[in-house]
């Protein structure tokens, strides 16, 4: 009986993958990268925050930011995305890249992915 809750809990996390990765396929026909507007893709795990800049056309990563990198005194989701944020903003804007298009990545835009996307914004970035 235990073994047919655990398989059943396999099954939710299993679709929810599969879930994020087709929402994520259907912003990704619809939102590119290119070398003037680059692509800003947003990735979170369950410990760590990724960010960065692509440019989809050449397929190079210009700018990478990412939570497991950083030195964050804070500890927590929020405080690390607002870090990530501010982190990747710099190495843009240090590039000379200001406009992005944001790809949130298939997740919902509240949390952690919407303070990524506003530190950004507050760090000099336009999207």
């Amino acid at each position: 009986m235990i073994w047919d809750l655990v398989k059943i809990m396999l099954d939710k996390s299993k679709e929810k993958r599969i879930n994020r990765e087709k929402r994520h396929r259907r912003i990704r026909a619809k939102v590119s990268g290119t070398k003037k507007c680059p692509r800003l893709s947003v990735f979170r795990s369950n410990y760590y925050i990724y960010a960065q800049i692509i440019d989809d056309e050449n397929g190079n990563t210009l700018a990478y930011s990412s939570s497991k990198d950083l030195k964050i005194k804070e500890k927590g989701k929020i405080a690390a995305a607002n870090a990530v944020g501010k982190d990747i903003a710099k190495k843009a804007v240090e590039k000379k890249i200001s406009n992005v298009v944001f790809d949130r990545g298939g997740y919902i835009y509240t949390g952690a992915i919407k303070i990524v996307a506003d530190s950004a914004r507050k760090g000099g970035l336009i999207f």
